[in-house]
């Protein structure tokens, strides 16, 4: 028998290129080809080969990164109830095909599009993350990462893998090299990947924070971020037709207490935007505090405050500058505003 031959009365000419090279034992049983039979071809020097417990190979040589990734996910997964399509086809999405598994890790930010990441052949394992209460253990090139609450994948090539900011906290985890954590977090904002806010929550959530590489590299990220917002705020402004404000400017009562800064102010309409770049840390809570009680002061004196987030501006830009012409055209309706000095920041 050779890897090209038909296994059954159920042939595998339905199922995609892939899952014809790399199939469970479970699922060649039910092709009709017996333990024996799997046994006798992955012999050494047969056409077929073991790459996993459980997971058969079915031509000689090294797997291509696309069989590794697949077989990963299927040593990984649950095995599909009875009755339950094991593999894809019509209306049948890739969590049925793997459930309760997907990759994650710098293969996963590789398969994202990321630069800053080995190849897929190169890399020395595949991390997948599946249920805190899953009884699997790594073996061979597979690294199993468990979690209490799995994230929705996101289908790449065809594969379930985890969201951005999951995987690049499980990434991180594995980090020591200063370098090489503040390059993927960079490349994870500049690449428009995901937003700072969500990269920081996720390495949060993983306690990755008290690291001090970590951290240095977070503070870039806020930075870069904050950079980035900043940048949107002045396009909007430029090509939506808003007046010019004055940018970046201290607000302060006159002989009177600091009011805080704030990114955008125009003194005649007393408008100010103010870009919300926070990073959610343990402090969270305290940050919050302190802008909104900036923020409640400044509308006691009768100033409006827009507060803008940078997914916000990335993804509603003009919907973003119509609220802020509204508040610029409503003011002609409001009791005027206590006097304030506009410092530079």
């Amino acid at each position: 028998m050779t890897h090209n031959t038909p296994l059954s009365p159920r042939p595998l000419r339905h199922l995609s290129d892939v899952h014809r090279r790399v199939l469970t034992t479970t699922q060649l049983r039910a092709h009709g080809v017996p333990a024996a039979e799997i046994t006798e071809q992955c012999r050494a020097d047969g056409p077929w080969q073991q790459l996993l417990p459980g997971v058969v190979l079915l031509h000689p040589g090294p797997p291509t990164s696309e069989e590794r990734l697949h077989g990963a996910l299927l040593f990984a997964a649950r095995e599909p109830a009875p009755g339950v399509p094991s593999q894809p086809g019509a209306g049948s999405p890739h969590r049925t095909v793997y459930p309760e598994a997907m990759i994650t890790g710098l293969a996963a930010l590789t398969l994202h599009g990321f630069s800053a990441t080995p190849p897929l052949l190169s890399l020395e394992h595949v991390d997948v993350l599946v249920p805190r209460l899953r009884r699997i253990r790594s073996t061979s090139y597979v690294r199993v990462l468990r979690t209490p609450a799995l994230p929705t994948p996101e289908a790449v090539t065809g594969l379930p893998v985890a969201p951005v900011p999951r995987a690049l906290a499980d990434a991180v985890a594995d980090l020591t090299d200063a370098e090489a954590v503040r390059r993927l977090l960079t490349e994870a904002v500049r690449g428009h990947h995901c937003e700072p806010a969500a990269v920081v929550r996720a390495l949060n959530e993983a306690k990755l924070l008290s690291r001090p590489h970590v951290v240095d590299a977070v503070d870039s990220l806020v930075a870069e971020g904050r950079a980035i917002a900043e940048d949107r705020l002045y396009r909007m402004v430029r090509e939506h037709g808003l007046p010019d404000p004055v940018w970046n400017v201290d607000l302060r009562l006159a002989g009177g207490p600091h009011l805080g800064g704030v990114d955008a102010y125009w003194p005649e309409q007393a408008v100010a935007v103010e870009l919300d770049t926070r990073a959610p840390r343990q402090d969270e809570d305290a940050l919050w505090s302190e802008y909104a009680s900036k923020r409640e002061h400044l509308e006691r004196l009768g100033i409006t405050v827009v507060h803008l987030t940078p997914r916000k501006l990335r993804d509603t830009m003009e919907q973003q500058a119509a609220v802020v012409r509204t508040a610029l055209m409503a003011s002609a309706d409001r009791d005027p505003a206590a006097h304030v000095v506009v410092l530079p920041r």
